[in-house]
């Protein structure tokens, strides 16, 4: 039976894509058959991330009843398989949003999990995600506004008849010895699936069109998204030991740009 997730948040910024990114390649790593969507038709950010840009045929042609799926079916990292969206505003224009459905169900019969990136906020555009999926995990920073956010998001997923899974505490400060999980469970009203610490290295994968567990496989973020893929597809994580690999020019060039401040 498959199963389909939706990523979604209640503002832009709360780093939701790059929590699709790097799920969808580690449960193909741990052998889930997945597919990742990018849902966002209108701010598509997928692709980029995960180096698949300028690409002949994407979910915008899909939506526009221009192309089958099929063709829009990419290989990303570990054997995942990536349905990115087009970057133009004319293929934003001519998707028709209610076509997701019928494209679902030409995939529900490939794959064992399908992740869907949801557009951030209220919108009818994210509302088609967040029904058709058999759970919404929330993507929440741990600041008010963003709470407040998916709340409201959690709401209108339970309003159209949808199902919230649980939520994923992005973004925590490495020495925020004061995250509590469970007033953030009680405060959301939802079990916390996982929490990702902040980590410079997510921009510096971002700027080399990598995920964060290919790119830099031992880095706290990298843990956090191994420990929460194995949670999800059912099986024991274990702590591997990983080599650091060799820095490259693209590695370095990231590295100076996004250097953090001691």
């Amino acid at each position: 039976m498959v199963k389909v997730y939706t990523i979604a948040s209640g503002k832009g910024g709360t780093g939701k894509t790059t929590v699709t990114a790097n799920l969808g390649p580690m449960l193909a790593q741990y052998g889930k058959k997945t597919c990742i969507l990018d849902a966002d038709v209108g701010m598509a950010n997928l692709g980029l991330i995960l180096g698949l840009e300028n690409l002949p045929v994407t979910l915008h042609e899909v939506l526009a009843g221009k192309a089958r799926v099929r063709d829009a079916i990419y290989d990303g990292p570990f054997g995942v398989k990536v349905v990115p969206c087009g970057l133009s505003l004319q293929g934003f224009q001519q998707s028709n949003p209610d076509r997701l459905k019928d494209i679902m169900t030409d995939l529900v019969s490939e794959f064992e999990i399908l992740i869907l990136d949801a557009p951030a906020g209220i919108s009818r555009d994210g509302v088609i995600p967040l029904t058709i999926a058999d759970g919404v995990i929330l993507v929440v920073n741990p600041e008010i506004s963003s709470i407040v956010d998916s709340l409201k998001t959690k709401i209108l997923t339970e309003t159209v008849g949808g199902h919230v899974e649980g939520a994923i505490i992005n973004r925590v400060a490495a020495t925020g010895n004061d995250f509590n999980s469970a007033q953030m469970e009680k405060l959301l009203g939802v079990r916390v699936l996982g929490i990702i610490p902040e980590d410079p290295n997510i921009r510096r994968a971002s700027a080399g069109r990598s995920p964060i567990v290919v790119k830099y496989p031992s880095s706290g973020a990298s843990r956090a998204f191994k420990r929460l893929s194995a949670d999800i597809a059912g099986i024991e994580y274990t702590e591997e030991e990983t080599k650091p690999s060799r820095e490259g020019f693209v590695d370095r060039l990231a590295r100076a740009l996004f250097r953090t401040k001691a």
